[in-house]
C-alpha cells in the first residue's frame, strides 16, 4: 500500500506541476512584505476553497487549512509554509518580475507557498488512501521579528487539534535540482536585533574637544563589539556579531548630534546568548559614555534556535530516501542564518529540510537575500510531491 500511495503521490504531482509552476509565478510577481500579505492570504484562501478544503484566518493573515484521511484521530501532522517577501529591488528580467517596485520574494517564500498548495492537492485528493489530519499552516511574517510564527502559535495553531509533528521546508540555492537534504538537531542559530543610538550635543568639525565625536565613537564600539563575542565565546561554538548599518551625518564640517547603528547577533548555544545579551550592553554603555556621549540600546530577543527533533528527522530522512532515491537525499549544513520555524520546535517535534533549487548550467546559483535569486522551478513538482508524502508516510 505504501508503495501505491508514493506511486500515486509522485503521478499526481508530475500531472499537477504546471499548475503550480504558475502559481509560484503569480505569487513572485506580486510580493508582499511581512504582515501586509494581504493579497497572498486571499489568494491561498481562494486556492484551498478552490480545492474543498476548509480553513480558517489566523494571526492577521495566516491561513490554517485542515485535511482529513482516513481515522482522523489517528494522528495529527502540520505542513507549513510562510508566505511573506523582502525589501529588496529584483534584477531578473524574468517574465514574472515583482510587479512591486522594492519588494521581492528573494528567500523562495513564493516557492514554499506553492508547494504547500500543491501538496494539499495532492493529499486531498488521496485523501481515502492516508491516515490522520493534517494541518495545513500558511504564515504571515517570517522575515521580520517577532515572527509570524510566534503570532500562529500564540493563536492556537498548534492546538485543537495537536500536531504529533511539524514539516517545513526551504529552498537551498547550494543545492542542486533534485537533491533534498536533513539534518537532526541543532540546525539553525537563535538571531537578534541590536538597535543603538549615540548621542552628544554636536558641533564644528574643527573643534571636536567641545563636543564627543559620535561617529569616532560608533567607530570604536564596532570593533570593540567584535572583539568582546569573539573573545568571550567558547570559539567552538559557532556565533556571529555584525553590524550592518550606522547612519549619522549630513555633511563634511559638522560632527552629528546623532549616530544610529543596527546589527545582528546569532548563536547556536542559547546559555551563551543570554550572556552574550549582557556583555553587549554592558560594553557599549560603558565605551559611549567614557567617551562622553549617551546610548540608547535596544535588543530585540527575536527567533530561538531550531532544533530539528532527531526521531522525526530519522522518519523523514528514511521516506525521503524512498521518495528521491537514496542518492538524492544528503545531510544539510548547519547555519547562522535563523528561521522562526524554531517557535515550532520549541513546542513540537520538528524537521526543518532543504530541497535544492541549484542549476548551474542554467546560471540559476544566486543565494536568497539577493535581487538575483531565482530556482530552478522543476523543484516545484519534487517539493510538493515530498511535503504530501511526509505528510502522509510518516508517523510518530
Amino acid at each position: 500500500m505504501s508503495n501505491m500511495l508514493q506511486e500515486k503521490i509522485q503521478s499526481l504531482a508530475s500531472a499537477y506541476a504546471a499548475e503550480f509552476v504558475s502559481i509560484r509565478q503569480h505569487l513572485h510577481a506580486h510580493p508582499e512584505l511581512s504582515y501586509q500579505e494581504f493579497e497572498t492570504s486571499k489568494f491561498v484562501q481562494d486556492k484551498l476553497a478552490e480545492i474543498g478544503i476548509p480553513y480558517r484566518i489566523i494571526a492577521g493573515t495566516g491561513v490554517l487549512g485542515i485535511l482529513t484521511g482516513k481515522n482522523p484521530d489517528s494522528k495529527v501532522m502540520a505542513l507549513r509554509a510562510d508566505m511573506d517577501a523582502l525589501p529588496i529591488q529584483e534584477e531578473n528580467e524574468v517574465a514574472y518580475k515583482s510587479q512591486n517596485p522594492g519588494v521581492m520574494h528573494a528567500c523562495g517564500h513564493d516557492v514554499h507557498t506553492a508547494v504547500l498548495l500543491g501538496a494539499a492537492k495532492i493529499l486531498h485528493e488521496l485523501k481515502g488512501e492516508w491516515e490522520g489530519t493534517i494541518k495545513l499552516i500558511f504564515q504571515p511574517g517570517e522575515e521580520r521579528n517577532p515572527g509570524g510564527a510566534s503570532y500562529m502559535i500564540r493563536e492556537g495553531v498548534l492546538e485543537n487539534p495537536r500536531p504529533q509533528g511539524i514539516f517545513g521546508l526551504h529552498v537551498h540555492p547550494g543545492l542542486d535540482l533534485g537533491k533534498l537534504s536533513f539534518r537532526k538537531g541543532r540546525v539553525m542559530a537563535s538571531a537578534d536585533e541590536i538597535y543603538i543610538t549615540i548621542r552628544s550635543k554636536g558641533g564644528h568639525a574643527a573643534a571636536p574637544h567641545l563636543t564627543a565625536d559620535t561617529l569616532l565613537i560608533a567607530s570604536h564600539l564596532v570593533v570593540s563589539l567584535q572583539q568582546v563575542i569573539s573573545r568571550n565565546n567558547n570559539p567552538l561554538s559557532p556565533s556571529v556579531l555584525s553590524i550592518c548599518s550606522i547612519q549619522g551625518g549630513h555633511t563634511t564640517n559638522v560632527i552629528p548630534s546623532e549616530v544610529k547603528m543596527m546589527g545582528t547577533f546569532r548563536a547556536m548555544d542559547e546559555t551563551w546568548r543570554k550572556k552574550a545579551h549582557g556583555l553587549i550592553r554592558k560594553l557599549a554603555v560603558g565605551l559611549v559614555e567614557s567617551m562622553g556621549a549617551e546610548i540608547d540600546l535596544h535588543i530585540d530577543v527575536g527567533y530561538p534556535t531550531v532544533d530539528n527533533d532527531p526521531v522525526l528527522t530519522d522518519h523523514a530522512w528514511k521516506q525521503a530516501e524512498t521518495y528521491m532515491g537514496k542518492e538524492n537525499v544528503s545531510e544539510t549544513e548547519m547555519r547562522m542564518g535563523a528561521e522562526d520555524f524554531g517557535y515550532y520546535t520549541q513546542v513540537i517535534p520538528g524537521c526543518f529540510y532543504r530541497l535544492g533549487v541549484r542549476n548551474t548550467e542554467k546560471g540559476i546559483i544566486h543565494n536568497v537575500h539577493t535581487p538575483l535569486f531565482n530556482i530552478d522551478e522543476r523543484a516545484i513538482e519534487t517539493g510538493m510531491g515530498m511535503m504530501a508524502w511526509l505528510g502522509a508516510s510518516v508517523n510518530l
